[in-house]
């Protein structure tokens, strides 16, 4: 995942620094002039990474009901890169909220705010983010990352969820008990699904070395079959651990 760095953070402060007009209020005629905060100790700790300075001084400027608009919003993108540097999510999120409720226009912090949803594990509003800071700014190279490697993601997980708890057969047209008994249990369907793939998996390796290996490795997942098939509800026959059992062994020849 793409994060915004210290030195991206503070780029992004010096310019709204720079870009933002020339603050205060002044006062006319007999008007007495309204205090505002100064936000120098704010944007100053906030260039140097002084994280301990940026989450005392910008606090300060954000609490404030005398802060600048403009003011507030750095102080917030200042403070929000602390808490994401600390881990502290929920805290950055809603900074970041409140700089986009202040300015919906700012694609920079969409996409550090989806990339925080992304982390919590909100992929749905984390693509939300970053599709919005594209329709932004469609260029935006961050953005255009994260929304392309998340949508990827998500369309890897709606494969997985299509087949989660199904096993390796039509159980449309399951005949045998042990069949029914799989199709009827999602353990048990994930595992036959499971010792499928990894079978074709490791038989279809040994074959590209040798044809007759990957023959014999095909005639032993026969068998397996065969005896899963024939031994189930007899005596003290566990399925599960058969099916266990047999994976854990493909799995180690796969390995």
């Amino acid at each position: 995942m793409i994060q915004m760095s210290r030195h991206q953070l503070a780029l992004i402060l010096l310019a709204l620094v720079l870009c933002s007009p020339m603050p205060r209020a002044i006062a006319t005629g007999s008007e007495p002039a309204i205090p505002q905060v100064d936000p120098a100790p704010c944007m100053a700790a906030a260039i140097v990474n002084d994280d301990d300075g940026i989450v005392s001084a910008c606090g300060i400027v954000i609490d404030s009901d005398k802060t600048e608009r403009a003011d507030r919003i750095k102080a917030l993108i200042a403070r929000a890169g602390v808490w994401q540097r600390r881990d502290m999510i929920d805290r950055a999120i809603e900074d970041y909220g409140t700089v986009l409720r202040l300015d919906p226009s700012q694609a920079d912090i969409l996409n550090a705010r989806g990339e925080l949803w992304r982390k919590k594990g909100d992929r749905p509003k984390a693509l939300q983010d970053f599709g919005a800071a594209l329709k932004l700014n469609p260029n935006h190279p961050l953005a255009k990352a994260n929304y392309k490697s998340l949508a990827l993601e998500l369309e890897r997980l709606g494969a997985l969820l299509a087949v989660n708890n199904k096993p390796s057969f039509n159980c449309a047209a399951a005949k045998r008990p042990v069949e029914k008994a799989i199709c009827d249990n999602p353990e048990l369907a994930n595992l036959d699904r499971e010792i499928n793939a990894v079978n074709t998996r490791v038989v279809g390796d040994a074959s590209r070395a040798d044809r007759r290996a990957g023959r014999a490795l095909q005639r032993e997942q026969d068998d397996f079959l065969a005896r899963r098939n024939a031994a189930f509800g007899q005596g003290d026959y566990d399925l599960q651990k058969a099916m266990r059992e047999r994976l854990d062994h493909l799995l180690a020849i796969g390995h």
